[in-house]
């Protein structure tokens, strides 16, 4: 499945137990000897009474992820088709995300609260998350996984290929980050390009794009609804004045299905 060209291969380990490692992810996910992908999803069952399913993260390196946006409209798809019902629970390692098959066919994520505190994105130390001490003055936030946003004039004539993974490995993020650039193309519309960690350069990232709407409208530049355009096509955030909570709108694509031995 993708998501904007964020692609995922998604395995079912809800009725049985799936031998993966570090190895075998690096294997299914590498674009010329496996399958190939941006991220391996696991289903599995959840241990939240309140989720319809829990999804595991893998990145290509074969590193976990606590969340990803793109991933989590696909699954909360093809689990709402699976029991006809436009609406899923849909449980991470970073906690349940309440999701809704709208009318054209689209999903929207409650991606939750942003957390903005240097100790929750996390970062190596006290630091002004609205304006960090790098090159670039980047905004920092976590969207379940941490973000660091730089805008900049006009993000295709960015390296994103080199800068991406300096910054990914900054000091300043024990856990490392994801690396988004971003530009405005007017009123409450972003253009946004992506280093993700542990993937590289993606079409679209879901969550990169909830914390680009975020930044932008932490520093005034947009109001709360905004749309962002990535390489992969557009995804509408919604930064929810009442309760803090993000919501995120996209499309979702299924690929195709197939069969592949774990032995």
């Amino acid at each position: 499945m993708h998501g904007l060209g964020n692609d995922f291969v998604v395995l079912d380990a809800r009725k049985t137990t799936l031998k993966l490692d570090p190895e075998r992810v690096r294997s299914i996910a590498d674009r010329r000897r496996g399958v190939g992908c941006d991220q391996l999803i696991i289903l599995e069952k959840p241990a939240d009474t309140n989720a319809t399913v829990f999804m595991r993260i893998y990145n290509p390196d074969g590193s976990e992820s606590g969340a990803c946006g793109n991933a989590t409209r696909c699954i909360a798809h093809l689990i709402s088709q699976e029991n006809a019902t436009n609406v899923c629970v849909v449980e991470t390692i970073s906690g349940l995300l309440y999701c809704t098959l709208t009318e054209n066919g689209q999903v929207t994520v409650d991606m939750g609260v942003p957390l903005q505190k240097w100790d929750e994105v996390p970062l190596s130390g006290d630091c002004n998350t609205l304006s960090l001490p790098i090159d670039g003055n980047p905004v920092v936030v976590s969207m379940g996984n941490p973000h660091c946003v730089f805008f900049c004039g006009n993000v295709d004539t960015i390296a994103v290929d080199i800068l991406g993974p300096k910054v990914e490995r900054n000091e300043l993020f024990p856990e490392r980050t994801n690396v988004e650039y971003v530009s405005m193309l007017g009123p409450d519309h972003l253009r946004m390009r992506v280093w993700e960690r542990g993937a590289g350069i993606t079409q679209a990232c879901g969550t990169g794009a909830c914390a680009a709407a975020v930044a932008a409208i932490r520093r005034g530049l947009t109001g709360r609804n905004v749309r962002v355009t990535l390489d992969g096509g557009d995804l509408f955030i919604e930064w929810r004045e009442s309760d803090g909570h993000v919501l995120m709108t996209g499309p979702v694509a299924y690929s195709f299905k197939g069969d592949i031995s774990l032995a």
